[in-house]
C-alpha cells in the first residue's frame, strides 16, 4: 500500500499554531508570517538563529543574576551589542514585520522588535509582556520584590518610559474627544492602556500593520493572503461575513 504524505500549506499551517490560546506558540506563529512572501522559509532554522542569541545572552549572566541586573544586560544586548533599532528610514516596508529579516538586517517595526525582545526575556526568567499602547508597541517588565515596580520600554529604541511620557503619547489620541479632563489623561485610562496583550492579540496587530501596509499599495494579491490570516486566527470574522 502505498502512502501519501501531504504537506500541509502555510495557511494550514498557520491554522495549527493558533488554534489554541493556552497553548499558542507566538514566536513560531509570527515567523511563519513570511511563508506567503517568503514560500521557501525555513521555520526551525529561523527558531534555532532566536536560541542561538538565546544562548549567546544567557552567557552575559550569573546564574544568581535579579530582574533588574537581567533586565540591564538583556537590554545592552539586544540594543546595543545587536543592534536592533526601528527601521526609521522605511518604516513601512512589510519586511520590517518578516521576523527572519530582521534578524539578518536588525531593523523592524515596534512589534515586531518587541516580540524578538520578548522572547529573550522570557527565556532569561524575566515576567515580560507586550503592550498593545495606541500607535506603538510596548513592552514592560514586572519587577519582584525588593524592586517591586513595572518597567515600560520603547522596543523602537530601548528607552525606558516614564509616566509622564506615556501619558504625552496618549494626550493627542484624547485632546479633541473630551475625554480627557482638563487635557489630563486619567490614571485608570492608563493602566487600561498598558495591559498586557494575548498571543492572539499580538498577533492580529502584526497582521493588520501587513494589511495597512499592502492595502496602502493597492497589492490585492498580498492583502488576500493576510486577510486569510487573519480570518484563521479571528474566526469571527467570517461570521460577520
Amino acid at each position: 500500500m502505498d502512502f501519501k504524505l501531504e504537506v500541509p500549506t502555510s495557511l494550514e499551517y498557520f491554522a495549527s499554531l493558533v488554534q489554541s490560546d493556552t497553548e499558542f506558540p507566538l514566536l513560531e506563529a509570527a515567523i511563519c508570517l513570511a511563508q506567503d512572501e517568503y514560500p521557501e522559509l525555513d521555520i526551525q532554522e529561523v527558531l534555532g538563529q532566536v536560541d542561538q542569541l538565546v544562548s549567546r545572552l544567557k552567557k552575559r549572566l550569573p546564574a544568581d543574576a535579579g530582574a533588574i541586573h537581567k533586565l540591564r544586560v538583556l537590554n545592552k544586548f539586544f540594543f546595543e551589542e545587536m543592534g536592533f533599532a526601528g527601521n526609521a528610514n522605511n518604516y513601512y516596508d512589510p519586511d520590517n514585520s518578516y521576523l527572519h529579516v530582521m534578524l539578518r538586517t536588525r531593523r523592524g517595526i515596534p512589534i515586531s522588535l518587541a516580540l524578538l525582545w520578548l522572547e529573550l526575556a522570557g527565556q532569561i526568567g524575566l515576567e515580560a509582556y507586550g503592550v498593545g499602547f495606541p500607535g506603538h508597541f510596548l513592552v514592560k517588565v514586572h519587577l519582584p520584590y525588593p524592586h517591586e515596580g513595572k518597567v515600560v520600554i520603547d522596543p523602537f529604541n530601548g528607552h525606558s518610559l516614564t509616566k509622564e511620557d506615556l501619558m504625552e503619547r496618549l494626550s493627542p489620541l484624547y485632546a479633541e474627544s473630551g475625554l480627557a479632563r482638563d487635557g489630563e489623561i486619567s490614571d485608570e485610562l492608563l493602566k487600561h492602556y498598558l495591559r498586557s496583550a494575548s498571543p492572539r492579540e499580538i498577533m492580529t496587530r502584526m497582521l493588520r500593520n501587513l494589511e495597512e501596509v499592502y492595502g496602502s499599495q493597492d497589492d490585492t494579491e498580498r492583502l488576500d493572503a493576510v486577510n486569510k490570516r487573519l480570518k484563521v486566527l479571528l474566526p469571527s470574522l467570517d461570521e460577520a461575513d
